[in-house]
């Protein structure tokens, strides 16, 4: 198992680059653990990708089935003050965004404050960047 960032899924279901190589992470993991605002986070990026042209109408309702299929065998880490705690602690840490931080927080709320039992799939160096910081093992950025 190991943890994803939203950054990581958005390219295998929208056709971006990096596809193929994202795509074989997800079949040799199987289980993907995700924070539970992870869904709404790609729901952003296809918008916006939709938005600027760079994604078609017809391709953006496939990257929705496709979010809709994976999302379907996933686990998510909810909210919990565990997170929100951590997630404070790594703003005042590392140069991220809210969001992120709340990623970087549920990974290290699902491997017990303990990096180097998970494996953290980014694309965003600013968050790869502050998950190595914090003991990660990144893969993918």
């Amino acid at each position: 198992m190991r943890f994803w960032d939203a950054s990581a899924i958005v390219p295998p279901i929208a056709d971006e680059p990096r596809r193929a190589s994202l795509f074989r992470l997800i079949e040799d993991d199987g289980d993907l653990l995700v924070w539970w605002g992870t869904p709404a986070e790609i729901v952003s990026a296809l918008a916006r990708l939709e938005r600027e042209k760079q994604l078609a109408a017809d391709a953006a309702t496939a990257a929705h089935d496709a979010l809709r299929g994976i999302s379907a065998g996933w686990h998510e880490v909810v909210p919990s003050d565990a997170v929100r705690r951590t997630a404070e602690r790594l703003l005042r840490t590392h140069a991220l965004r809210a969001a992120d931080s709340l990623q970087l927080a549920a990974a290290l709320v699902a491997a017990d404050h303990d990096a180097r039992t998970l494996d953290f799939v980014c694309l965003d160096e600013r968050l790869a960047a502050a998950a190595r910081r914090e003991g990660f093992t990144v893969l993918a950025a």
